[in-house]
């Protein structure tokens, strides 16, 4: 029996995972990895050419806007009829950051936030739980942020959605004590992706940078929103994150939180060792 197989009717299957945010970064890399490791991997984009170009590269993809309730029920009912019924794991990796500090954000713009990087992975795990608690097994890893425990200035939005992400997942992993499902959070640093150009076109739809207290400041921040290749010391390539899920996939006991990239790991140290007051100190000159 393989390790990546499970048994159906007598029949050994590759285990199915299903990913969101595939069409780039993370998700794409992460995609191209599972398959390459044997497992069944589900990629799913909002977009019909991400579909598009996700399935020419070999995968079997789907439509998935996890802002709208009726893609995720389809997706998740095909992906289901495909697998007869089964689902090992859901990877939730689609997301944005919504740069702007707190008092330029308009509800509107923490509404989109939290509908993609919170409402629709909630949404998903309930689709997916029912069957995962039927035949008593199955992984929810959820792609959280250094910025899912810390804060920095000018990214209030995308922190309150993550720190609001870790919160759900603790009291997940909780109720499903003793359940055979285990709930993981991979909380990375600088990756690289298309993260930065995706928060700039945030950025300018939601704020209005000329009336802001904070005008000279976001100069600065568009530029290293628009700055080509690692904007940030220690950004490591999306490989980093692989490796850190396919623990979390494969260990009969998956750590509660992966820590990925050296600001993660240093930030998880100043938290549990510095006094809020210091540790605030040290936040205001990396996020300056």
């Amino acid at each position: 029996m393989s390790d990546l197989a499970t048994p159906v009717g007598g029949v050994f299957h590759a285990r199915p995972v299903l990913v969101t945010g595939c069409s780039s970064g993370i998700g794409r890399h992460v995609v191209d990895g599972l398959r390459g490791r044997g497992y069944r991997v589900f990629a799913t984009a909002r977009k019909p050419e991400s579909v598009a170009a996700l399935a020419a590269a070999g995968h079997e993809a789907l439509q998935l806007d996890v802002t709208d309730s009726d893609s995720i029920a389809a997706a998740v009912a095909e992906v289901l009829e495909r697998c007869q019924g089964r689902l090992y794991a859901l990877f939730n990796n689609a997301g944005y950051g919504q740069p702007g500090a707190v008092e330029d954000l308009k509800r509107e713009a923490l509404r989109e936030q939290f509908e993609t990087n919170l409402f629709g992975a909630h949404e998903l795990i309930r689709r997916v739980l029912p069957v995962m608690r039927a035949q008593g097994y199955g992984r929810i890893i959820q792609n959280s942020s250094v910025l899912g425990f810390v804060a920095l200035k000018y990214r209030g939005a995308y922190i309150a959605s993550k720190f609001a992400l870790e919160g759900l997942s603790d009291t997940l992993r909780l109720e499903l004590a003793g359940t055979g499902i285990h709930v993981a959070l991979i909380e990375p640093g600088p990756i690289e992706s298309r993260f930065r150009q995706n928060a700039y076109a945030a950025f300018k739809r939601h704020v209005d940078t000329e009336s802001s207290v904070h005008r000279h400041t976001y100069a600065a921040l568009e530029q290293r929103l628009l700055t080509e290749g690692p904007a940030v010391p220690f950004t490591l390539p999306p490989g980093a994150v692989l490796r850190t899920l396919l623990h979390a996939l494969e260990s009969p006991r998956p750590r509660v939180r992966y820590h990925v990239t050296f600001p993660t790991y240093l930030f998880a140290f100043l938290k549990r060792t510095l006094s809020h007051r210091l540790l605030d100190r040290v936040l205001l000159r990396v996020g300056a």
